[in-house]
């Protein structure tokens, strides 16, 4: 394996809605199986990595159970499989499928997440999505915060029907907004840009994961709990109603 020229071409960046895929895989190993390109989302940024299927020549499937970044070589991304799966070699043409339902919970609850920053107004100190919640922790010395409230605030940013759009930032103009970014961990700039998702007017964050294109799609959403975890931390939590 050439790992100076081996990456994969990340499709979910461009096509987030597309369910299935075709590619070729280009190596294999004990982290798993590294397509060419892929609609797999990695874990990262507190969303899950991607579960479904990948079809066979041979028209047998095989499970994706993970799928994650190459600890040191970012541009790779493995595709975990259940064991016992078939032999996969290098070269392979294949087809991929979605769990569509579950990914699809997925950027409907990280779009939320992103309506609850704009409702919270304090820095971001850990995010985890799932399929059925999300929460987001806080650096909150002092708590204010209400569910009854929160539910309501999110409830009419969701139903305002407000679009949600990707943009690509250079470097030097993601630098120039250093208020932009909410979280203690800045993105990655070795690209030479940021991906930032932009709500306009309620919320704007550099963002790697995938999201619904208008905040109607989130759906019904409650503020399900709001707790303590430090003196300087509050965990919001959100599920679907």
């Amino acid at each position: 394996m050439s790992a100076l020229a081996l990456h994969t071409r990340p499709l979910f960046d461009e096509l987030p809605y597309q369910h299935t895929f075709t590619a070729r895989v280009l190596a294999v190993s004990e982290l798993g199986v590294a397509l060419d390109q892929t609609l797999f989302y990695p874990t990262g940024g507190g969303q899950p990595g991607d579960q479904g299927h990948l079809l066979l020549p041979d028209g047998s499937a095989v499970a994706v159970v993970n799928t994650q970044r190459d600890p040191l070589l970012r541009a790779i991304i493995w595709h975990q499989l259940e064991e016992g799966h078939p032999d996969i070699r290098a070269g392979t043409e294949l087809q991929g499928c979605l769990d569509w339902e579950r990914r699809y919970r997925h950027m409907r609850m990280h779009t939320c997440l992103h309506l609850l920053c704009a409702i919270v107004d304090a820095p971001v100190t850990g995010c985890s999505i799932a399929a059925d919640k999300g929460r987001l922790d806080f650096d909150l010395p002092e708590s204010t915060l209400d569910k009854e409230q929160i539910t309501r605030s999110l409830m009419e940013l969701i139903d305002g029907a407000l679009d949600v759009q990707v943009q690509l930032l250079s470097n030097d103009e993601y630098r120039s907004l250093p208020n932009l970014c909410r979280t203690q961990v800045a993105p990655p700039q070795g690209n030479g840009t940021v991906r930032v998702i932009d709500i306009p007017g309620v919320d704007m964050q550099p963002c790697g994961g995938t999201h619904v294109r208008n905040t109607a799609e989130v759906g019904a959403v409650i503020c399900d709990k709001i707790e303590k975890k430090s003196r300087h931390n509050r965990r919001v939590t959100l599920r679907f109603a």
